[in-house]
């Protein structure tokens, strides 16, 4: 319960469904590609647990989703297509990193780089440049390697976010935020109130949900990677 005796709501984070590059381990940040068809299955039946955990669910005004097409597919086909598009939800900049896995890029430096402990500003700048990448289907996509937001950037996006959706969690709402894995993980740390560095410790699955609260007026993890 709240204060004012009004029982908060739950806010939901949910990750969008499976994509070729999450199969591969490929930064996927601004880059727009689609779900695989093993994603939207993941999608339909993320919607299905959650409305399993959540039977009341959740009002249009409160449901917010990333604008690129991965999340907003999971959006539509978990069953919430009434969303409003949030920019602040779209996933970590990762500008030089941009198309690579972490195996492509430790073996690029001869040495071990971590997103997190070192940042976009550690790569050199011989990762710039515009490349396209051929998915399975022949579908070839634009890859933008330059600049990057930092550790500190995306944590701050994260924390304007909980602004904003705070007070509607304490006023009684169920909010569902759709959006990607490193914000989302971001975002469980500006919610919990720790620092940002330890979203580095939180795994979170494919079209998986994780549930935060208000419980004695202190914002509350309350079941993560569902």
């Amino acid at each position: 319960m709240t204060d004012g005796n009004i029982a908060a709501g739950t806010l939901v984070l949910l990750r969008h469904g499976q994509t070729v590059w999450s199969q591969t381990g490929q930064y996927t940040g601004r880059t727009d590609i689609p779900l695989t068809a093993q994603g939207e299955q993941q999608a339909r039946d993320a919607g299905e647990r959650l409305r399993a955990r959540l039977p009341e669910g959740f009002e249009s005004d409160y449901v917010f989703c990333s604008p690129l097409a991965r999340a907003r597919r999971t959006a539509e086909l978990a069953g919430f297509p009434d969303y409003r598009e949030c920019p602040d939800i779209m996933e970590w900049n990762y500008g030089l990193a941009e198309g690579r896995s972490p195996k492509q890029i430790d073996e690029l430096l001869g040495h071990h780089w971590d997103l997190m402990e070192d940042g976009v500003s550690k790569l050199p700048s011989s990762f710039a440049g515009d490349w396209t990448d051929r998915l399975p289907d022949g579908t070839e996509i634009c890859v933008h390697n330059h600049g990057g937001e930092s550790i500190e950037d995306i944590a701050a996006r994260a924390c304007k976010v909980v602004e904003r959706v705070d007070p509607m969690i304490r006023e009684g709402h169920n909010v569902l935020l759709v959006a990607h894995g490193h914000i989302l993980r971001m975002l469980a740390t500006q919610w919990l109130g720790v620092e940002p560095i330890v979203a580095n410790q939180l795994r979170l699955g494919t079209a998986a949900f994780s549930l935060f609260g208000v419980y004695k007026g202190r914002r509350v993890l309350r079941n993560w990677n569902l």
